[in-house]
């Protein structure tokens, strides 16, 4: 069991993965405290274990309104330790803008995905012609 400076975590992984985590809670400046946990039942395999027991946990960073839920592992304790590290990575990424970055990357996908205006199709489909005829024009020229 992983044990911190503020306070005691109980969390099934290496004592190297639980000081990782709280290493990166402490840099970002995040408290255990402002977390707010509840436990669900999770679905999906895992038989009886998942259809009885509150295995899936939903993690919420009472400061920034973000929040995570796994139901990864037949474990509650690991999902705990699962969550918390989703959720400061997503803290993190929220902080350092990756994550516009990324919805800009989606933004273009879905623009170039996107279907074409039939104005736009039909200027597209005369350049394509225009550029077939000057293709036409640099053939072997023929003696005969």
């Amino acid at each position: 069991m992983a044990q911190s400076g503020c306070g005691i975590v109980n969390y099934p992984v290496s004592e190297k993965k639980a000081h990782a985590l709280m290493e990166k809670m402490q840099k970002l400046g995040l408290k255990e405290s402002d977390f707010k946990e509840s436990f669900i039942r999770s679905g999906g395999a895992g038989g009886q274990n998942v259809n009885k027991v509150s295995t899936c946990v939903v993690l919420r960073h009472t400061i920034t309104g973000l929040s995570v839920k796994c139901q990864e592992e037949r474990s509650q304790a690991l999902n705990r330790f699962l969550a918390m590290r989703l959720l400061v990575d997503k803290i993190e990424a929220e902080r350092s803008g990756a994550q516009n970055a990324q919805r800009a990357e989606f933004e273009k996908i879905r623009r170039q995905k996107r279907r074409r205006s039939r104005r736009a199709k039909d200027k597209m489909l005369a350049q394509k012609k225009i550029r077939s005829e000057v293709k036409k024009m640099r053939g072997k020229v023929f003696e005969g």
